[in-house]
């Protein structure tokens, strides 16, 4: 293989290397198929035309226009002349793919249906990477700004995943664009001839071999992989050991790490696609649980909770981790006196849902996982260690259901003074008018439970607040003044608010992020869904410990605590999420009347249409489809260049033949001579057949206007020529090719572009084809009429005979 062949081959394997970090992104691979073979198809169309044609724009312009014509079968057949010439319409098309697949990024979760514009940007944006990768590591011979694409295409990836990408997707990219570097090195090297690597030291300790072994790589080369590997290795271990450093390439969605007890949690923020999960079209069921609880109202499942506040967001604190203990250590501040009663909850996550938190019921007093799993002690939280996640994960988790009294909590004592110290800290740029409406709202109240309870009541219901998850999050330090002027906004809003005014108040408070209850099954278990994704507020109190409020208006549900009038006696009838309203199914479900909500979470419902949303359940274009498609794009592309094609295979057949014998030196000359010929044709001077080769390089010097080197490569080439026909000892000529190469310049340079550009893609020598077929069908039926005059004489003399031999046995 050429050196030019390998580097295009290279540069398809590095865009599709980089492309392999999209495809966490979507719930099916088949668009990878697709893209795959059309990639294929771009990158021959570009091989095929720097083959026979020097000039770079042309080589990029086609493989555009081949890309355009494989991205119109595929997403546009029906808008398009003959089903694949792009027009109007098919741009209008595939702008519409696009308009629809940017909605659809922002609308669905990760993992992603395959809808027709999310292939359209997945495959149009590979080819484009390709193109890119193609151009400037193979057509302009500089692989290095090659990387550039590539790193745009795993960093899109990267962005989509929140920063979640693995690091085996960045591995795969970076060893795809070290590979294209090597490749152009050792094309750049082969450019000089041969390169030998010295001496080579003897195994048994004699004297040192004087060349090195056939396949062994040359020192350039070695020394250029070695800097690759230790460049690769300095961007994977400095992020690592510098944990000041964070939002890189690597960065997920925390790290722990560390041996034995250590490690570090860091500081991030879960909350950055909870909005996401919330405007999902359609729910998607994330976790499963059965538990023995006798009311599940109260049953959240907790991921993680927030106690850094900036005056801006909540987030994590920095923390040390340490192994999961068999036995976790009693909740803070909860006494022995409060009605506490152990459950047991066994839960299931679904295969498409990876989170590095753990989701548990608080407080959790035994957790059975299995897996690399570390706790953190202060917000009892478990977090995954070296990739681990929750996909498919099964776990069991005994925790206690807190049940406090009113009495208790308004009578709590002060908490100690640490963590009054860490939990009541506000920053000097919050707002005056967060505290002013905090003792506003809660004037009258004679201890901090009765405070709480104003705020929560407040939000909920008395202050005219309206859920909408529609509603901007806001930024900035005004962004909970904003919150509490405009009164609209889901449950960020509210728990962060609420939070940060119990805080102002004296009263130690955090954020709880994870999930409501979810919906219970008619077989006993209960369905978390993608839209059960919440937050509250979590408030300290000595004696019970950290309790949970519940200020978002329509979710989840009020403790029983802070009820006026709790009841006793019988389980509490807690307020129903929003979006679950419709989604209880009966005692006795139907299958024939309607589809269970896991079902529908889980898409098994055929072509039942939730909440005015449409779930696509296209696979894409089959594979049978796509290869034909494919065929037809290739063929399309190659059929206008078959001259082109054939002229450069029979320069390169004629200009090949020099070879080491006496016969091989003249069947060389004389191949170049009509190459020649033919290369003077094609800029428009007719061979003439009856002239001698000095007469006919007399005569393609004055009619191709050839000065200099090119003419004095004429009549050398003719030169060589009568040698090889007159001379009875013929002196062999060399470097014909390179002679035959200097006319080919000199002859392009002598015309007009119309002209070299129809000697480049209709080249007037290619009638030669038509005269050899021409030939050859004049031999075969010449062949088969003289065979069948032949049979028909034979046929005709055995016919004779056996008429004739009746007769002799008659006489």
């Amino acid at each position: 293989m050429s050196g030019r062949g390998r580097l295009a081959l290279c540069a398809f394997a590095a865009t599709l290397m980089a492309a392999g970090a999209l495809l966490p992104l979507v719930a099916t691979p088949g668009w990878m198929v697709q893209a795959v073979l059309l990639l294929a198809v771009q990158c021959g169309v570009g091989a095929a035309v720097r083959r026979v044609s020097p000039a770079r724009p042309l080589t990029v312009v086609a493989q555009a226009v081949v890309g355009l014509v494989a991205l119109t079968v595929v997403f546009a057949r029906d808008q398009a002349p003959a089903g694949f010439v792009p027009g109007p319409e098919v741009l209008q098309r595939l702008g519409a793919l696009l308009t629809a697949g940017a909605e659809d990024v922002g609308r669905y979760a990760i993992p992603a249906p395959a809808t027709d514009g999310i292939r359209l940007m997945l495959v149009g944006g590979v080819l484009i990477i390709g193109l890119a990768v193609d151009a400037l590591a193979v057509t302009f011979r500089s692989a290095a700004p090659a990387g550039l694409p590539l790193l745009a295409l795993y960093s899109v990836a990267a962005g989509l995943s929140g920063g979640g990408a693995s690091w085996l997707w960045f591995l795969l990219a970076a060893a795809g664009y070290l590979l294209l570097l090597l490749a152009e090195g050792r094309d750049r090297l082969s450019q000089w001839g041969r390169v030998f690597g010295g001496a080579v030291p003897s195994r048994g300790g004699g004297a040192a071999r004087p060349l090195a072994p056939a396949g062994r790589p040359l020192a350039p080369v070695r020394t250029g992989r070695r800097i690759g590997v230790v460049a690769l290795g300095i961007a994977l271990v400095v992020p690592a050991a510098l944990p000041s450093l964070s939002g890189g390439l690597l960065d997920g969605a925390g790290s722990a790490g560390g041996d034995g007890g250590g490690g570090i949690i860091e500081a991030v923020n879960p909350l950055v696609s909870l909005q996401d999960n919330l405007n999902q079209p359609v729910d998607r069921e994330v976790l499963r649980y059965r538990t023995n609880a006798q009311d599940t109202s109260g049953l959240y499942l907790r991921l993680v909770a927030l106690d850094q506040f900036d005056g801006t967001s909540w987030r994590l604190s920095r923390r040390d981790i340490g192994d999961v203990p068999r036995e976790l250590p009693r909740p803070d501040g909860l006494s022995g006196g409060v009605s506490a009663t152990e459950i047991t909850t066994n839960v299931s996550a679904a295969g498409t849902y990876q989170q590095r938190w753990l989701p548990l019921p608080y407080p959790a007093t035994r957790i059975d996982v299995d897996g690399r799993w570390r706790y953190e002690p202060a917000g009892r939280m478990l977090v995954g260690e070296g990739g681990q996640t929750t996909k498919g994960l099964q776990y069991s988790v005994s925790s206690l259901l807190v049940s406090p009294s009113s009495q208790q909590l308004s009578g709590a004592p002060k908490a100690p003074a640490a963590l009054l110290s860490e939990y009541t800290r506000v920053p000097d740029s919050l707002p005056r008018d967060v505290r002013s409406t905090a003792v506003k709202v809660t004037k009258g109240a004679e201890n901090d439970y009765e405070r709480a309870v104003k705020l929560q009541d407040w939000f909920a219901v008395e202050g005219g607040f309206r859920y909408d998850t529609e509603v901007s999050s806001g930024t900035g330090a005004t962004a909970i003044s904003q919150f509490l002027r405009q009164k609209e906004g889901f449950c960020i809003h509210f728990s962060f608010s609420m939070a940060a005014m119990a805080r102002t108040l004296g009263i130690p408070a955090r954020v709880a992020v994870g999930f409501t209850p979810g919906v219970p099954q008619s077989g006993g278990t209960m369905s978390v869904g993608i839209k059960d994704a919440h937050a509250w507020p979590e408030l300290y109190f000595e004696g019970v410990g950290w309790t949970r409020f519940e200020p978002t208006p329509t979710r989840g549900s009020v403790p029983e605590y802070t009820r006026a009038q709790a009841p006793t006696g019988e389980a509490s009838t807690p307020a129903q999420p929003e979006q679950s309203a419709a989604a209880v199914p009966s005692a006795e479900p139907s299958a024939e009347d309607s589809c269970p909500a896991q079902a529908r979470r889980l898409g098994e419902c055929g072509d039942t249409e939730e909440g005015g949303a449409t779930t696509s359940s296209d696979s894409g274009t089959p594979l049978g489809t796509v290869l034909l498609v494919t065929l037809a794009v290739l063929a399309v592309a190659l059929i206008p260049l078959l001259p082109l094609l054939w002229r450069a295979r029979v320069r390169t057949r004629r200009l090949g033949t020099a070879g080491r014998t006496a016969e091989d030196a003249a069947a060389g000359a004389l191949a170049a001579w009509e190459e020649i010929i033919d290369t003077a044709w094609d800029h428009g001077i007719l061979p003439d057949e009856s002239r001698t080769p000095r007469k006919t390089a007399e005569r393609i010097v004055r009619l191709g206007g050839l000065e200099g080197a090119a003419a004095e490569a004429v009549h050398r080439v003719a030169g060589a020529v009568e040698q090889v026909l007159y001379a009875p000892r013929p002196r062999l000529a060399t470097g014909l090719a390179a002679d035959a190469a200097r006319i080919h310049a000199g002859l392009r340079a002598s015309v007009g572009r119309g002209t070299r550009l129809r000697a480049l893609l209709l080249p007037r020598s290619t009638i030669r084809v038509v005269w050899a077929l021409s030939y050859r069908w004049t031999a075969v039926t010449t062949r088969w009429s003289d065979r069948r005059r032949h049979l028909t004489a034979r046929w005709s003399a055995s016919m004779k005979a056996v008429i004739r031999r009746p007769s002799r046995q008659r006489g």
